[in-house]
């Protein structure tokens, strides 16, 4: 499954979209639902793509940029697909005087994509977040729970190779 948006289109099943649905119809009636059904959308496509918002918003009647507001406001949601492979660099303080700059740079070039993108073979996704806690390590970068500290950038290739 390819990731970066310019590249694949929407890959929803008619099973996710039915799972989808029978989430709205249980939900939408209760007060304060959009969150707990963006939530479970989240679960059920992996991300929220303009499609997904769309299908909320058509069976909620609830307009599609206020649901497109919620999903870009809180960062629990993701508008593009995640990677098998989830990379995390931390730009916290302690990380970041460390270098941690070098080693978010050093990914993209490796991976030939940007902070927030996903490798077009889906792969490696590419997110740099605040603090993962574990500043004494500093710089850090986690691939999904596997926690990789005292980074430099030429650490990145052979760290990579393990995850090809």
């Amino acid at each position: 499954m390819a990731c970066k948006k310019d590249r694949v289109p929407f890959n929803g099943t008619p099973e996710q979209e039915a799972q989808l649905k029978e989430v709205i119809a249980r939900l939408k009636d209760t007060k304060g639902a959009l969150m707990p059904i963006m939530q479970q959308a989240q679960e059920i496509y992996g991300y929220l793509p303009l499609e997904v918002q769309t299908m909320i918003s058509d069976e909620t009647g609830i307009p599609l940029e206020k649901i497109y507001g919620v999903a870009t406001f809180y960062s629990q949601f993701s508008l593009q697909p995640k990677g098998q492979y989830q990379i995390s660099v931390c730009l916290g303080t302690a990380c970041y005087v460390k270098g941690s700059g070098g080693i978010l740079s050093k990914l993209e070039e490796v991976l030939g994509i940007s902070n927030g993108e996903c490798t077009p073979d889906g792969r490696f996704s590419l997110d740099s977040c605040r603090c993962v806690g574990a500043c004494g390590l500093a710089p850090v970068m986690m691939i999904n729970d596997e926690v990789y500290g005292r980074l430099t950038p030429d650490d990145i290739p052979g760290i990579l190779a393990k995850y090809k």
